[in-house]
């Protein structure tokens, strides 16, 4: 059963606006390949085809989920007018299937479409923007599981992980829910009102805890149910391709444009400044992150270099939109410190985070999202405001945390039943040949 849309959603669309946000969309699906290359590099030569298959699999379920239900469960109420189910999400069935998003009507000889309120894009491009964060969010998760995780059960996962967690998060965040700057949300309790919102209103331009704090606890507690690859702690897991990495880092940086300037919905001031940010962070945190390699080791690396690369990335996101150039430049130097030595936190606790998706997704997304409360040019206490943009944010960035923590736990033993794991032979061998009957690499 579908919702009537009102009159008020419909109008004229900017063409300019719109082919920015329908070409940052094609960054930001671009990013899931990346990313795939990216831990495809990582992994062992055995498991390289299995890891990039995780990343296709998510872009294949997540973006049928989406298209069927997805928006309406993260930003249905926003056109339909209904209510937000607790604060959680909206109503699933409301634009299932998306059709609605297409309609038109004539207005004086004018054709009138679906508009996203409060800017120049129709409402199906900004649906086409949104499948993908959703895509790269669940693709990020694999990364912690590598070389062990059977295909089917992963792809299962990717379906329950998306509906339950990333559709229900998005709408909190970004859909006026509990964790938006809403007058019912978390931060209007905390601080009050004004103009109808939270008189501190939370601060996650693209994606801080939506995407990245989401996928890094996530990766987590499936490292930490599903165990340790066969041999951790005495073998050395070395990354089969570097190039594959670097290459990985490249498709990656370059999509993070649409993901971050992009979600300004528009191709204007706000949007060149978002991508002067990102890249002054980006950029950042390799020489932080290789920093602290050439401190603690006596050698930079390029897998170190890739991996600042994404660290800043991370960091940036939610940030984005809210500081200067320089306090960009800040945030991504401690993200890639940080994150670099974060990694190391997987052998002193002894879980199997295998391509370091805490260390670098939870670590820099935590990070970059608190960060705010500090660096935010007009709230931010190292700009002379007070505490509570830092307080808000604080909060905001737990309560993330907490959901995705509880709600993958349930997931994650739920699927137990399937089984997670190959059998310890295939894993040995090489998942490659037992999931798929192929292998990236013929033997000479």
């Amino acid at each position: 059963m579908t919702t009537a849309l009102p009159d008020s959603v419909f109008g004229t669309f900017d063409t300019g606006d719109t082919a920015w946000v329908l070409i940052s969309a094609a960054l930001v699906l671009l990013m899931t390949p990346g990313l795939a290359f990216f831990y495809g590099g990582l992994c062992r030569g055995k498991s390289v085809l299995n890891m990039m298959m995780m990343s296709f699999g998510a872009m294949a379920s997540v973006a049928v989920v989406y298209v069927l239900f997805g928006f309406s469960m993260s930003f249905g109420n926003t056109l339909t007018g209904g209510d937000s189910i607790g604060g959680i999400f909206s109503n699933p069935f409301a634009l299932f299937g998306s059709d609605q998003l297409t309609a038109t009507r004539e207005v004086g000889g004018t054709t009138e479409v679906v508009m996203w309120p409060d800017t120049g894009i129709p409402a199906i491009a900004f649906m086409a923007f949104q499948l993908t964060f959703a895509v790269i969010t669940v693709a990020l998760i694999s990364g912690a599981i590598a070389e062990r995780a059977k295909f089917s059960t992963w792809m299962v996962f990717s379906v329950l992980f998306v509906t339950a967690v990333y559709l229900p998060l998005a709408h909190m965040v970004w859909g006026g829910g509990l964790l938006s700057g809403s007058a019912d949300g978390i931060a209007a309790k905390m601080f009050g009102t004004q103009d109808g919102g939270a008189a501190v209103a939370p601060i996650d331009f693209a994606g801080g805890t939506v995407v990245h704090i989401n996928a890094g606890i996530a990766a987590l507690i499936l490292a930490i149910v599903i165990g340790k690859r066969l041999g951790f702690g005495k073998t050395a897991y070395r990354p089969h391709n570097i190039p594959f990495v670097m290459l990985g880092a490249a498709l990656l940086w370059f999509g993070w444009f649409g993901f971050n300037a992009g979600s300004a919905l528009a191709a204007d001031a706000t949007a060149a400044m978002v991508w002067v940010n990102t890249t002054a962070a980006a950029a950042a945190a390799i020489i932080g992150w290789l920093a602290v390699e050439y401190f603690r080791d006596g050698h930079a690396t390029s897998v170190g270099a890739a991996s600042g690369i994404v660290a800043g990335l991370v960091a940036i996101t939610p940030a984005c939109g809210a500081l200067t150039p320089l306090g960009s430049l800040a945030l991504g130097v401690v993200a890639g410190a940080l994150s670099a030595l974060a990694i190391g936190l997987k052998s002193r606790f002894g879980f199997d985070d295998s391509l370091d998706v805490v260390g670098v997704h939870l670590v820099s997304g935590l990070w970059g999202t608190v960060a705010i409360g500090l660096l935010a040019k007009d709230t931010g206490v190292f700009y002379g405001h007070d505490f509570k943009q830092l307080a808000v944010q604080t909060v905001i960035a737990l309560v993330a945390l907490a959901y995705t923590a509880v709600l993958t736990t349930i997931i994650a033993f739920a699927l137990k039943p399937l089984g997670w794991r190959v059998d310890r032979e295939a894993e040995a061998v090489g998942i490659d040949q037992a999931e798929h009957a192929e292998t990236a690499y013929e033997p000479v």
